[in-house]
């Protein structure tokens, strides 16, 4: 109906035009000069296409040549334009890879906890909607906007076919095609649909909108001529049209956003609270991907609260048992992996399910086109290497320098006669093979010196080569019941060779104390058989542990040997199940202070396992070896001091075992539901990492979530002859500075410079292949030119709707990339020229015929097509792509039949089979 009523409302305006010029053309001489400063001369359909000089390129001599010579031509032009496609791709790839790091940056925020804790964490500084509509839509676009404003700068201000061809051919494309691929991709009877409806509306309004505008300033407004104002109202929409589509992915209306502070909600994550400002009806912020939804009411007067949640709890409790069932199914399906592989297939899993960035699809598209391998499965193959790195710190790396002195053990026990005890100091020797002294000496903790233990102290000296002294420290026994006791040992001023002691105790960086400097002595009672118990009252362990050691202790007496029966007792863990069950008895000979048993943890790896089971200590008892049945004095003196300190239970004699999810299995999924900054994916830090990059050929074709079985994939034939095609670009495009220098920045400028400048060649090849074979350069425009720099974006569109989960990557972006290609190609190239034309005091003139004809033909076509998109949102289709197979082959058919026909009617008007305006 819309369409039928804009095609109506555009005849009238035609006709009436028409009517103009032949009223105009009844009157005198005097006003056929105003006419022909007004409307522009009528192109001639019968004239022959001639091949001009371009801006780069100069025109090749003779034109006058046979047949087969201009055969020859037209391939050679053919061939090198689709290598400098090629080219613009790859340098593309450099861009767009800047644009995802410039987008990805995140500042910190101050975040206020429910208790009134005050911390920092960090959100994204772009918007996404608002980087998709300028940065990446300039990436994406960045050949046709290019090449529009060079054609004009570079003729000199005239107003040419080539360029406003190429972005109404390219939209065309993009909105047809693209759109059908996508449709046609969605595997399984799948479907997708646009989550973010408010911004594709406001980006189907602009990208429908910008074609009629262009349509009104060609034809109706001011026919034939382009005025200034017109121009720059044109490029004004760009800015007007990235605000509305932010109000839109904001729900922010007459909405004051300014002066934010943040604090945290235990519901809903990170609160936005702004000063100011009417609350609307319902906020829904974007922040990193995450999306919530609040309820005015509880907002005040004076402030109106945002949600902006870093981590969506209701969606991640799914996700991490996603991720637990697929580590579950990996280990089963392949039993002869090892973790680290494991793992590495579920890296690249979970980043394949992640939401990535328009820049990023394309990037991935590209490389996989010119054989430079699958990027994720590259990072995810490299994510062992990147945490073993990360494992090592900056001070193990200074430590593997320094000369380092410490006691071999923190710990030592003796018993009350064993007259001695001996602490070991070692000396890792760095750098430094110098003569060492460090000092030591005693401190007293329960035990005393004098009564318990002597006082010592004294230097101990490392020569050259030595890495090992002894200290010796004398214990005093009694025949006295005691608990047990402690003393201490201290190292302190470590010097080099015979120089005074420092007042940090270290005279230089590469010589210093490490821990355990402080050694801790027990001396144990040898007067009773002892107290029995755990040394804690509750263990957690990992579901993962297997067999677990647990300690018993025996402290306050050493004498005899002693049975301590034990026994597994159930909780909330069921044995069999969870752990087995597990009794026996643990023996203490004499002198003996500590015991282990065992008990087996059954692994199910279950998600935020919390089960408890006990082991329980029974009496102890004694085991009188050597004790005859008719004992002697002596022994019956042994017997009544033993049975006066007989083996006895402490306080922590019964254990609750705690059963956790796995250690290794948390960090794992928590690793794993991280989201992956994709800039540091596809980004690269040095030009030596993009020099190897680019002669080293990958294979992989990105379409299986695990990778060949996990296994690093070979190149194919197809990816060496890629890379054979394109290691001149490859490698003449390492020289762009890498995205890691200026936050991007850098790569970002150069790369869009080298872009207008392989733009500049591919216009003059374009034109000189068309008149060659004899095509008018608007047709040339609108098939080949527009084909060929939208063939990437293709590639990109159609892996993101096989990988996002919603149509907003490959459909939203479409109509954005539509609308911003008219705002800033046309309306920079104009404003240009008019301004320009006005400063010499005449008018810029653009002929409106075939563009005028080329955009009412696009504009009613999209109309189609968006309403046929709406259409399938109903569930008998479920989605805007993907659907049951009839509804997908019929759109399909559809939208290629439309681009068929845009070209086909486009063609017939460009050579006057049918009227034009």
């Amino acid at each position: 109906m819309f369409s039928l009523l804009f095609l109506h409302l555009l005849l009238l305006c035609r006709l009436n035009v028409s009517a103009s010029f032949t009223s105009l053309s009844t009157q005198g001489n005097s006003s056929s000069s105003s006419i022909s400063s007004s409307v522009p001369p009528r192109r001639s359909c019968d004239e022959l296409v001639v091949c001009k000089p371009g801006i780069v390129l100069p025109v090749w001599l003779p034109q006058d040549i046979s047949t087969g010579e201009r055969a020859g031509r037209a391939v050679l032009y053919f061939s090198c334009l689709l290598y400098m496609f090629l080219g613009v791709s790859i340098i593309a790839d450099r861009f767009m890879a800047a644009i995802e790091v410039i987008t990805s940056q995140e500042r910190e925020v101050k975040v206020t906890n429910s208790n009134g804790e005050v911390t920092l964490t960090k959100v994204r500084i772009w918007n996404e909607t608002v980087s998709n509509l300028t940065l990446m839509a300039l990436g994406s676009s960045a050949p046709e906007i290019l090449l529009s404003v060079i054609e004009v700068c570079g003729h000199g201000f005239e107003a040419g076919e080539l360029g406003p061809g190429t972005i109404v051919g390219s939209a065309a494309f993009n909105m047809f095609v693209i759109i059908g691929l996508c449709v046609w991709a969605i595997p399984n009877e799948d479907s997708r649909k646009i989550k973010h409806l408010r911004v594709f509306f406001v980006t189907a309004f602009w990208s429908i909108f910008a074609y009629i505008w262009l349509y009104l300033i060609l034809a109706v407004i001011s026919p034939g001529i382009v005025q200034v104002w017109e121009a720059l109202v044109t490029l004004f929409f760009f800015p007007v049209c990235v605000l509305l589509a932010w109000i839109a992915d904001r729900r922010l209306l007459f909405y004051k956003y300014l002066h934010k502070r943040y604090r945290a909600d235990k519901r809903h994550g990170i609160i936005v609270e702004t000063e100011g400002g009417l609350a609307p009806k319902g906020i829904d912020v974007i922040m990193e991907g995450k999306f919530h939804e609040i309820n005015p009411s509880n907002s005040t007067s004076n402030s109106t609260s945002t949600i902006i949640s870093l981590e969506n709890n209701k969606e991640q409790e799914p996700n991490r048992e996603e991720v637990i069932r697929m580590l579950k199914d990996l280990r089963l399906k392949y039993p002869d992996k090892d973790l680290d592989q494991l793992i590495e297939m579920a890296n690249y899993s979970t980043m394949m399910a992640q939401r990535k960035s328009r820049a990023f699809y394309r990037v991935q598209a590209t490389r996989m086109m010119i054989g430079a391998g699958n990027v994720l499965k590259k990072y995810a193959a490299a994510g062992q290497a990147r945490r073993a790195a990360a494992e090592s710190s900056l001070e193990d790396q200074d430590l593997a320098n320094c000369s380092c002195i410490a006691f071999e053990q923190a710990q030592y026990q003796c018993s009350e006669n064993c007259g001695t005890v001996s602490l070991w100091v070692t000396f890792q020797r760095g750098t430094n093979n110098s003569t060492c002294l460090v000092d030591y000496n005693t401190e007293n903790g329960s035990a005393n010196a004098g009564a318990d233990y002597q006082y010592t102290h004294g230097t101990l000296e490392f020569k050259p080569g030595e890495t090992r002294k002894e200290i010796k420290v004398g214990i005093i026994d009694d025949e006295m019941f005691e608990e047990d006791e402690h003393f201490f040992v201290r190292l302190h001023n470590l010097r080099e060779g015979e120089g005074p002691p420092s007042s940090d105790g270290v005279e230089n960086s590469k010589l210093r104390l490490v821990e355990p400097q402080l050694a801790m002595v027990t001396i144990l009672d040898d007067d009773h058989a002892g107290i029995f118990s755990f040394v804690q009252k509750e263990l957690r362990v990992s579901e993962s542990s297997g067999t677990i050691e647990v300690t018993v202790t025996r402290s306050s007496g050493v004498r005899g040997t002693v049975a301590v029966p034990y026994h597994t007792e159930d909780g909330t863990a069921r044995h069999g199940i969870d752990y087995e069950q597990t009794q026996g008895e643990l023996e203490f000979i004499n002198e003996v202070t500590s015991g282990i048993l065992k008990v087996r943890i059954i692994n199910i790896d279950e998600h935020e396992k919390k089960e408890n089971f006990y082991i329980i200590l029974d009496e102890p008892k004694w085991l009188k070896r050597g004790i005859s049945d008719a004992p002697s004095p002596e022994e019956e003196e042994a017997r009544r001091i033993a049975e006066m300190g007989k083996p006895v239970l402490g306080e922590h004699s019964r254990l609750k075992v705690i059963i956790e999810e796995s250690t290794e299995l948390k960090t794992t999924v928590d690793e794993l539901l991280k989201d992956t900054n994709m800039a540091a994916v596809i980004g690269t830090l040095s030009w030596k990492e993009q020099f190897i990059e680019a002669i080293t050929v990958l294979g992989g074709d990105g379409e299986g979530e695990e990778g060949n079985e996990g296994d690093q994939l070979q190149p194919s034939g197809c990816d060496y002859c890629l890379h054979i095609l394109t290691v001149f670009w490859k490698v003449l495009f390492a020289f762009v500075p890498p995205t890691g220098y200026w936050k991007g920045w850098a790569c970002f400028i150069v790369s869009i410079c080298v872009i207008g400048l392989l733009t500049a060649v591919i216009g003059d090849l374009a034109s000189h292949f068309g008149c060659t074979v004899g095509l008018k350069d608007s047709v040339t425009a609108i098939v080949f030119v527009a084909l060929g720099t939208s063939i990437p974006d293709t590639f990109a569109s159609k892996v993101a709707a096989v990988q996002d989960q919603y149509a907003d990557a490959s459909v939203g972006n479409v109509t954005g990339s539509n609308a911003v290609n008219v705002f800033l190609g046309i309306g920079v190239a104009w404003s240009a020229a008019a301004v320009y034309w006005e400063v010499k005091g005449e008018v810029f003139r653009v002929e409106p015929g075939s563009l005028a004809f080329s955009v009412t033909l696009y504009t009613i076509f999209a109309f189609v097509c968006i309403g046929v998109l709406m259409l399938r949102r109903k569930p008998t289709v479920g989605g805007e792509l993907g659907g049951p197979r009839c509804f997908r082959i019929c759109t399909v058919f559809l939208f290629i039949g439309l681009w068929f026909l845009y070209i086909l009617f486009s063609s017939l008007e460009v050579y006057c089979h049918i009227a034009g305006f």
